[in-house]
């Protein structure tokens, strides 16, 4: 299943949902709108049991447990063979997966959380069940249980990418980039990790630092719609708005690219809030993630 691609409207709604301890104006603005790609890049997208798709905000495809997730099978299916056995590891975090990709975060995370109590010392379940706090908003909690997770001296760099997150949404950014740095030296380069760094800087306002974050992750895999979106955004926020909607009409329609474009300059122009310049464009919102 491809996934969607959000809009900044989409985001900067999703934003406005998760922006409560976010300052007022431009501020708010690069905060709330960038924190809210993040989750997006390395939570969202249509991939694998546990990449961190944050970049989605972040695109890899990489999984977090060793079983793939099977694309033919329906959600319906998968709640079935865990309703049969909800004891069994690999049924509750193929379900729970399937939830948290088709956009039922809270299903997700009740189906996982059983799914843990069956299993309280499976790694590969406490791994889903705390990007799935994650994926939900719940950034303490999914980072204590993603620690959990994995070991010191077996760490993964997965787990390690979807804890920088965390930590992003919770205003520690000096940690979460220690976090990105250990999951690049396991995984040189990947640019799953790449963009959700390049995002962090975002978060802290260092554009251009962010711009060469995400250009070294979009030069890795162009391929990869979420990664393309970042660092359009990146570029948008700097005011090059025609370099931005260049980028994002790979992804978009001509004039949804555009409306894209125009909505991130009302943004600026009203200090961080459309709704003092005109009416907001509608867009579809992008599915969850990293």
């Amino acid at each position: 299943m491809g996934a969607k691609i959000g809009t900044f409207a989409a985001i900067y709604e999703r934003a406005m949902r998760h922006s409560s301890h976010s300052s007022s104006g431009l501020v708010r603005l690069l905060g709330s709108v960038a924190a809210t790609a993040l989750v997006a890049v390395s939570l969202g997208g249509c991939q694998t049991l546990g990449s961190p798709d944050i970049t989605g905000a972040l695109g890899a495809k990489a999984e977090m447990t060793p079983q793939a997730a099977d694309p033919a099978k329906s959600v319906e299916a998968l709640g079935e063979r865990y309703r049969a056995n909800p004891r069994d590891a690999d049924a509750g975090v193929r379900y729970g997966n399937a939830l948290r990709v088709n956009g039922q975060r809270q299903q997700a995370v009740a189906v996982l959380e059983q799914t843990l109590l069956a299993n309280p010392s499976n790694k590969v379940v406490l791994g889903a069940y705390g990007r799935a706090l994650v994926d939900n908003g719940n950034y303490q909690l999914g980072f204590d249980t993603l620690t959990k997770a994995h070991t010191p001296a077996n760490p993964d760099w997965r787990i390690l990418s979807i804890q920088g997150t965390a930590l992003d949404q919770l205003g520690n950014h000096e940690d979460a980039r220690r976090y990105y740095a250990s999951a690049l030296k396991l995984a040189p380069g990947e640019p799953s990790v790449l963009s959700n760094l390049g995002l962090s800087y975002v978060l802290t306002k260092e554009l251009p630092k962010a711009e060469t974050t995400l250009r070294q992750a979009y030069e890795r895999n162009p391929g990869d719609a979420r990664v393309r979106q970042n660092l359009g955004l990146a570029i948008g926020l700097q005011g090059r708005f025609a370099e931005a909607e260049a980028m994002v009409k790979a992804d978009l329609p001509p004039d949804e690219a555009a409306a894209n474009v125009a909505y991130l300059k009302q943004m600026l122009a009203g200090n961080g809030d459309p709704r003092r310049t005109g009416p907001r464009t509608s867009a579809a919102d992008a599915p969850a993630r990293s």
